[in-house]
């Protein structure tokens, strides 16, 4: 390949369409190759930072060196989230419609606050969460828009909930005043209610985390009670944020007992379907969503379960104008002619800029197709089932927690150990099995216990590697017993 870059930091067009081909050649070999990378990095703490230069250049470099050092340097400290053998966190799956999708969403460029700074940006972003919307059975009523992640769209979520509960005085005022607001999630509710509270001026001391029943569903009558001492101990309520599929070990809170208990004393209810979501595209899992009349937002992760690459969130609210009082601000320098014609996203959320997300969607949803979607994620379901049913089944394991979607907990518990053994024993298989780069799982704490979370949702995962996984988990576990 011709050094045709040295001399000049400007990549000219030629250099360009070269590079760009050698690129795509290895996305493409990546794609369908990386099952033969470890799944995790297994870079000691600094390995990365100890070849990087200390400056940066001052004169321009070839590309050759550049393309070089992401090979030997970046890759080996990379753990590959499309890898088919990934069984930890939640996937946060791609897919190849996607990939080439988000290559013209950066070759545009295109910054898409508002209707007038790039048109097609903002109307296929409405048809997009109007499909995703018909696709998970929400009323038609949720008016949606595209967030980068369920973090950010729970804390607007709470922010929302904050304006309605001070009839908009918090925006201009400020959180003064006497009385505490107060937010509600159950004990297995994610992290990113407590920094969501944070962030909103409630306080970490006015977050109640509520007990789960046996199932870890939020115990809606001991929300009521909460609610009702705190309203007496002169507090506000302002939000309650349900969850459909926790991400410790999937627990399910029930939207019609928590709705009822939020309707009936005023209280915004925000759903977080972060990964479980993408599962209502199977009807027979709408059973979640009963009880969805009383939810006033509802957000969930594409870039989780429906093959569509980070970063892609989508939030639904049922009220649009109160929810746009919140955030709308509108300066002289971004008014438009036609502002009253059309929707300005940036009036939907936190940010300001925003990544043109929808495209990614519009390939995937059009590539794939309903029926393909549906059949991949049935499949990863059943698959886990599966598995889970195996190690059921084995004299020296035990599910801790049985899956409902694709989301199981187990622990290694070979005959003879003492409870007092288990845990350090399930943190040693958890790091053998990480360490060999077979396959990548993490864990949670269940009922007290140290468990194994296994989650299966990558796009290009078979059966095969599913059962695969567990022959390695068993062979490594034999060897430690």
């Amino acid at each position: 390949m011709k050094n045709i870059s040295q001399g000049s930091g400007f990549m000219k067009t030629d250099e360009f369409r070269e590079w760009g081909h050698t690129m795509v050649d290895w996305m493409a070999d990546y794609l369908d190759d990386v099952g033969r990378y470890p799944v995790k990095s297994n870079n000691e703490p600094g390995a990365t930072t100890a070849v990087l230069e200390k400056s940066p250049p001052r004169a321009p470099e070839p590309m050759e060196h550049i393309w070089r050092d992401f090979q030997d340097v970046i890759l080996p400290g990379i753990t590959h989230w499309q890898h088919p053998r990934f069984f930890a966190y939640f996937p946060a799956n791609s897919s190849r419609p996607s990939v080439l999708a988000e290559m013209l969403t950066a070759t545009l460029a295109a910054q898409c606050m508002s209707w007038e700074t790039s048109p097609a940006a903002t109307e296929l972003e409405t048809k997009m969460v109007e499909w995703l919307r018909e696709m998970i059975g929400l009323p038609d009523r949720f008016v949606g828009s595209i967030q980068d992640t369920a973090s950010t769209a729970t804390l607007s979520a709470v922010l929302a909930a904050r304006e309605r509960a001070t009839d908009g005085a918090a925006n201009t005022e400020g959180l003064g005043g006497p009385n505490r607001r107060t937010v509600y999630c159950s004990a297995e509710a994610h992290s990113s209610v407590d920094k969501a509270v944070r962030i909103a001026g409630i306080g970490s001391d006015n977050l109640r985390k509520i007990p789960v029943t046996e199932d870890l569903a939020m115990d809606a009558d001991l929300l009521r009670l909460e609610i009702e001492r705190d309203i007496e101990n002169g507090s506000v309520p302002i939000c309650v944020v349900g969850t459909l599929g926790t991400t410790g070990a999937s627990g399910f809170d029930s939207l019609k007992e928590v709705g009822a208990v939020c309707r009936d004393f005023g209280v915004w209810f925000h759903v977080d379907a972060a990964w479980a979501g993408s599962a209502l595209v199977l009807e027979e899992y709408r059973w979640m969503i009963e009880g969805i009349d009383a939810v006033d937002s509802f957000v969930f992760n594409p870039h989780k379960w429906l093959f569509t690459n980070f970063d892609c969130s989508v939030l639904y609210v049922k009220n649009e104008m109160e929810y746009l009082r919140t955030f709308a601000l509108t300066p002289e320098y971004l008014k438009t002619r036609r502002d009253d014609a059309v929707i300005n996203y940036r009036d939907y959320g936190i940010q300001l800029g925003r990544r043109f997300r929808a495209l990614k969607l519009w390939f995937v949803l059009r590539r794939f197709g309903v029926d393909e979607i549906k059949r991949k994620i049935g499949d990863h379901i059943e698959w886990s089932h599966r598995v889970a049913a195996e190690i059921s089944f084995h004299k020296d394991f035990e599910v801790l927690r049985a899956p409902v979607l694709s989301l199981f907990c187990f622990r290694f518990k070979p005959e003879g150990s003492s409870e007092a053994q288990l845990d350090g024993l399930n943190e040693r298989l958890l790091h053998a099995v990480n360490d060999s780069g077979d396959l990548y799982v993490t864990h949670t704490r269940y009922n007290g216990h140290y468990a194994i979370r296994f989650v299966v949702g990558q796009t290009e995962t078979t059966e095969a590697d599913v059962v695969r996984g567990w022959d390695r988990i068993r062979e490594i576990a034999s060897n430690l017993a």
